[in-house]
């Protein structure tokens, strides 16, 4: 009974400590590359830093592939040790170097990225075989690559955030969450644009050299006009990208997504309002009628003060409490589109000028009649 329990002790941990990654050494890797299953190897050295940090990814790789061993094959070799005579032959001089091996064992080096989506992506599209990894959702961040780069960080219409990252480095890790977040926050704006570039990934190397990217992450912005790129040295947070991009961008956008509560006021007509509602009568309807005479030629949004004046001006005077309190909840709700709320809480911002204006109207009262209260005493 013991040995039985020993035996399928034994046979579980082997279970556990498995690997689909294909362990290839002179004696069994012409059996296994270039014999009609077309693979990528890594080529590695156990002291590499960099080999350390690519192997959990690189077992989770040949995971993602186990149900097609008979079709691709994830493997790697000790270029250093037993499998030497191999990285020799292949021309292998730096750790760790993949090279994909076609059926007929045809070469091509992998200068991708070394993160699990590029890889998983780049065998895909190699050999026709999917992955058994469940897609993950399209990021907010627009990738830029060699392809694209110039066409987007160098447009003179756009202002352009751009975060040079590298799939190995922690400190780039910790900033994704929060960039993406930022991404999320000015994805309604079309001139104002929040990008990444692998520039670890072989083809970008030259980009990265042209910008004077030594180390990760680094975060560059490219204003509009044409104008040199400025390096990011602020803090590396939600509120501080949003404040800076807010700034550089002309924009008016609120850390965790939709508008800030400037956006849309227009502060000529916000004065306007002071004089509107401290007026009656004839005064009143002077200070309406500027204000309209105003408007036309402030755009759209000066039109919805001209309508929250003339609510007032018919007596309506409760509209101001009762709209904001229903702007207010279709905000928390955010069940419309983002346009769409974008448009709400503009709505929602100019009634703002008016409540502000009631608000300082009763404070007045207040402190009035602590005065003459006080005064009697």
């Amino acid at each position: 009974m013991r040995l039985l329990l020993s035996l399928l002790f034994a046979g579980l941990l082997a279970g556990v400590s498995a690997s689909n990654v294909v362990e290839l050494t002179p004696d069994n890797f012409d059996s296994e590359i270039g014999t009609g299953k077309p693979g990528l190897v890594e080529f590695f050295a156990p002291w590499c830093g960099h080999c350390k940090n690519l192997a959990p990814i690189y077992e989770q790789l040949g995971d993602a592939f186990a149900h097609a061993k008979s079709k691709v094959i994830v493997a790697k070799v000790d270029a250093d040790g037993v499998g030497k005579p191999l990285g020799q032959k292949y021309g292998v001089t730096g750790y760790p170097t993949l090279k994909w091996f076609d059926g007929q064992g045809n070469i091509e080096p992998y200068e991708g990225g070394r993160d699990l989506d590029a890889l998983v992506s780049f065998i895909t599209a190699k050999s026709g075989v999917k992955s058994n990894i469940k897609p993950p959702p399209p990021p907010e961040t627009l990738i830029l690559d060699v392809h694209n780069f110039d066409d987007i960080a160098l447009d003179e219409t756009k202002d352009v955030l751009v975060t040079f990252t590298a799939p190995w480095c922690g400190h780039c890790k910790n900033l994704k969450p929060i960039y993406e977040q930022v991404a999320s926050d000015f994805k309604p704006e079309s001139n104002c644009i929040v990008a990444n570039i692998d520039a670890d990934a072989q083809p970008n190397k030259e980009i990265a050299g042209r910008y004077g990217v030594s180390s990760y992450p680094t975060i560059k912005f490219f204003p509009r006009g044409g104008k040199e790129a400025e390096a990011y040295e602020g803090p590396r947070t939600e509120q501080a990208f949003v404040a800076f991009l807010n700034e550089r961008c002309g924009t008016q956008r609120a850390v965790g997504g939709g508008l800030n509560d400037e956006a849309g006021r227009i502060a000529e007509l916000d004065t306007l309002v002071q004089k509107f509602l401290g007026a009656a009568g004839d005064a009143r309807d002077y200070v309406y009628k500027e204000a309209l005479t105003l408007s036309e030629s402030l755009g759209e949004t000066a039109k919805y003060y001209i309508r929250v004046m003339e609510k007032v001006v018919n007596d309506q005077e409760s509209y101001i409490e009762k709209e904001s309190k229903r702007l207010a909840s279709i905000l928390s709700k955010r069940t419309m589109s983002p346009a769409k709320l974008d448009e709400i809480k503009i709505k929602a911002n100019i009634l703002g000028a008016f409540v502000a204006k009631k608000l300082e109207e009763a404070q007045e009262k207040v402190e009035s009649v602590i005065g003459k209260a006080t005064a009697e005493l």
